[in-house]
């Protein structure tokens, strides 16, 4: 079958955890998980077509135009949950004039599957992962006569549109998937915010994750570990095949397991490719000689997730780490030469305006190369999201997919910040952290290209000088930075 994937762009929401400006300048990622829908179907013998129109910045008559040359079979796309709405305009578009089956996968998919299949221009759903599910669903599609009960994994509708959910008893090994189809995406124009390098890409070594930070919907997830070898043999197509010389690893913990990384390191290390790696990391499960290890590999930033400066509210979200194991962590990362991206949340359970300032206050002390502060959201799946919908009575992003629901504000109910004062505590924060003679001068004199310069210059001055910026008035800077 002819297969045509889309990777829609999507417009800022109210409901998102970064502020607008932030969102800005985060970067072109890659849709690593249509890359590998893509590299399964070509595994199963079919032709597919990724088409990245965020990237490529293309409208939705420009892609029609693209797709209809192509003249698939089937349309698939992924439906995030906080996009899903955005992803459904394009849906609807597409179907109109293509009228073929549309297929979406993704994560909302394993939380309101239903919801999802309510619309008629969506034809079927991937609960689970695509490895099993996919190729026996275009199998059926061949036939006169499918069977849709036989796809695992399925939700999908009747001819009488009643909606069902197919059971998937396969195990998911992640080493047996093909790597992503890369071939079928721009990895010129690929790029994050600290990127040093092109071209640029990131990668899964695993998925799930085994700790329960609340606030994460990923808690308490089947971790499922790639092998060093696999890994490897993914990085070398990356650096040989599609010119890549840097990489940001997307796991929500790449250093869970210290032999794994240990041996991947090893191997990167006899591999002798000349390319920069950055992964995140928890604050206890790093030490000198794996940090050792990784620098000599390429490992060139860890993001970690530091969340706050106040040991309470760390508590309250189960982060199972203390202010002390942040100082040392990063002191070592930096004895390295790593460079330290920190993770903070603002309103997060128990915070107030004394305690994020106590969090930039302890960012400051760090000296992080970079920072990034958000808004702590109730994410689908979340323990807060299981404690916003305990005690509002209201599933906000059921109604979202739903259609029942505009974009708005979650409720935070673990914090007394409003709104309104939690955006202004982020931007102040961001601020107050990067307006710091120190850090100006220290990132000026790593500038690697006039390129990044412009980059880095524009996201700073938009930032500080934007519509959406801070006042005196607004802030009261005095009373927030004692150290300023």
């Amino acid at each position: 079958m002819k297969c045509a994937l889309v990777f829609n762009p999507f417009k800022y929401k109210c409901h998102e955890e970064n502020l607008r400006i932030v969102q800005k300048y985060f970067g072109l990622f890659p849709p690593l998980s249509l890359a590998y829908v893509a590299a399964i179907m070509e595994e199963s013998g079919h032709d597919v077509l990724l088409i990245d129109a965020r990237t490529l910045n293309l409208s939705m008559d420009e892609t029609y135009e693209r797709i209809k040359a192509f003249n698939p079979d089937v349309l698939g796309f992924m439906a995030t949950t906080y996009m899903f709405r955005d992803t459904l305009e394009w849906i609807k578009y597409l179907r109109e004039r293509l009228k073929v089956f549309v297929l979406v996968g993704g994560y909302n998919l394993r939380i309101y599957p239903k919801a999802t299949l309510q619309y008629p221009e969506i034809d079927f759903g991937i609960v689970e992962h695509a490895y099993y599910t996919v190729p026996v669903l275009l199998s059926e599609l061949e036939k006169d006569t499918p069977a849709f009960n036989n796809v695992p994994g399925l939700v999908y509708k009747d001819e009488e549109g009643k909606i069902s959910i197919t059971d998937h008893p396969q195990k998911i090994i992640f080493d047996d998937f093909p790597f992503p189809a890369r071939h079928l995406l721009p990895n010129h124009l690929y790029a994050e915010f600290p990127t040093e390098r092109r071209n640029f890409t990131v990668m899964l070594t695993s998925l799930g994750c085994p700790f329960g930070c609340s606030f994460c919907e990923a808690g308490h997830t089947d971790y499922n570990p790639r092998s060093p070898e696999n890994v490897i043999k993914e990085i070398e197509e990356c650096y040989y095949k599609y010119g890549i010389r840097e990489i940001d690893i997307f796991d929500y913990e790449f250093t869970g397991i210290r032999g794994r990384v240990l041996d991947i390191c090893k191997l990167l290390i006899e591999r002798n490719m000349d390319i920069y790696w950055a992964c995140r990391s928890r604050i206890d499960t790093v030490d000198e000689e794996m940090l050792s290890y990784m620098y000599k590999a390429g490992c060139r930033r860890i993001y970690f997730g530091i969340e706050s400066g106040n040991q309470k509210i760390l508590d309250m979200i189960n982060k199972g780490i203390t202010l002390e194991q942040i100082e040392t962590t990063v002191k070592a990362v930096k004895k390295y030469k790593i460079k330290v991206l920190g993770f903070f949340l603002i309103a997060a359970p128990g915070d107030t305006k004394e305690t994020v300032k106590e969090t930039v206050r302890f960012a400051k002390k760090l000296d992080l190369d970079y920072v990034q502060f958000s808004k702590c959201t109730a994410k689908p799946f979340s323990g807060l999201w299981e404690r916003l919908v305990a005690e509002t009575g209201r599933d906000y992003w059921s109604e979202w997919v739903s259609g029942t629901a505009g974009d708005s504000v979650l409720a935070r109910p673990w914090t007394v910040l409003t709104e309104e004062e939690t955006d202004k505590l982020a931007k102040w924060a961001y601020v107050s952290y990067h307006f710091r003679l120190k850090f100006i001068l220290r990132h000026l004199i790593s500038l690697r290209s006039f390129k990044e310069f412009k980059r880095k210059f524009r996201a700073f001055f938009d930032m500080v000088f934007s519509q959406e910026r801070i006042t005196t008035e607004d802030m009261n800077f005095k009373a927030y930075d004692e150290n300023k």
